[in-house]
């Protein structure tokens, strides 16, 4: 799914660890190995609450591939 595959990409070019996008994002190591695992249908909240924890913004096209992607914010 484009959304674990945007998340793992986006933590690794931050070069945080699965811990430390945990802490950030207010959730468990576990459960940001779910997302990243496809195990995780995201919603809203969840998507919102990771972009900020990633510093970035998430971008929805369906005419793109990959559909969902993170980008960094403007400064």
């Amino acid at each position: 799914m484009d959304f674990a595959l945007a998340v793992y990409e986006r933590r690794s070019a931050l070069g945080l660890s699965s811990a430390e996008l945990a802490e950030r994002a207010g959730l468990t190591v576990e459960e940001i190995e779910r997302i990243e695992e496809s195990g995780v249908d995201p919603t809203l909240e969840l998507i919102e609450n990771l972009a900020e924890a990633l510093h970035s913004g998430a971008l929805i096209d369906p005419r793109a591939t990959p559909e969902f992607r993170f980008e960094s914010r403007a400064a």
